[in-house]
């Protein structure tokens, strides 16, 4: 984006990395707008200065990880350094300051979020300006609860935040055309898909590189061409997994690494776990 810089200030998932801190991603020009604030985000912006001065901080959902440092915020801006920094503007989900009011009752008291932020309900597909830039939330698929991802834009550039969505029609209308796809890893269904750690090249010319996590819908069969994950072995007690492409020859089983350097597999037994859908990997 001309102009304008992205630092990613937490990055964890559900469960904060060692030494890390959940999402948070400061977008600084003209002014500066802080996507999501989970847990461990405000310590880290506290690394740069003594309190944190933002022109506008905007959630995306309401699970913790996105936006459980508010409630520290809060405490800082009445009590402590936050003082004497000028107040930011926080954007909320449809129904936002209801919800925020209905946490403050049991966290503190039910202003104590309103007393502490410029309150702002954004609406879905509706662009609204935040610290200098057009923001625009489009509804994306999260488990059950109401999730948005954002495009950010200025005059001549475009930045899209997934916002923790699964991988969807939406999620790619959200990206599309974008400069920097800023892409959180989550699933649609928890029963329905698992994560699988990559280790070794023989994906590369897949575009699947060693440490990317590959998002596998669970099936047990698979046609001529999908990227599977599976057990292979000698026997039925096979337990090492495997991403390959997924070829069936005659009477057996070709599992095809999309590395040139690297041969076929024709393992004894198979067991397809499911299909790449998808892959998250950390920049």
């Amino acid at each position: 984006m001309a102009a304008v810089k992205l630092t990613v200030v937490g990055c964890s998932p559900a469960w904060p990395n060692p030494g890390g801190s959940h999402s948070g991603y400061l977008v600084e020009g003209p002014g500066r707008l802080l996507l999501d604030c989970g847990p461990g985000v405000l310590p880290r912006l506290r690394e740069r200065e003594g309190w944190p001065r933002v022109d506008a901080i905007v959630i995306t959902h309401f699970h913790l990880d996105h936006w459980g440092d508010l409630v520290p915020w809060v405490w800082g801006t009445m009590y402590g350094l936050g003082r004497e920094v000028p107040q930011a503007e926080l954007w909320l989900p449809p129904a936002g300051r209801e919800h925020l009011e209905t946490l403050g009752a049991r966290l503190g008291f039910p202003d104590m979020f309103e007393r502490t932020f410029a309150l702002r309900e954004y609406a879905e597909d509706v662009p609204f300006e935040a610290a200098g830039l057009t923001v625009t939330a489009l509804r994306l698929p999260h488990y059950t609860l109401q999730t948005f991802g954002l495009r950010v834009q200025n005059a001549r550039r475009t930045l899209a935040y997934s916002g923790d969505a699964a991988p969807s029609d939406q999620l790619v209308e959200l990206a599309r055309g974008a400069d920097l796809f800023l892409c959180e890893a989550t699933l649609a269904r928890g029963e329905d898909e698992f994560l699988l750690r990559v280790k070794g090249e023989s994906m590369i010319e897949a575009g699947i590189l060693p440490g990317d996590i590959v998002v596998v819908r669970r099936q047990s069969t698979a046609e001529n061409g999908d990227v599977v994950a599976a057990l292979v072995g000698e026997d039925e007690a096979a337990s090492e997994a495997t991403v390959k492409t997924f070829h069936r020859e005659g009477g057996r089983i070709r599992l095809q690494p999309e590395n040139s350097a690297m041969e076929p597999l024709y393992p004894e037994h198979v067991q397809i776990l499911g299909k790449v859908i998808g892959l998250f990997r950390r920049l």
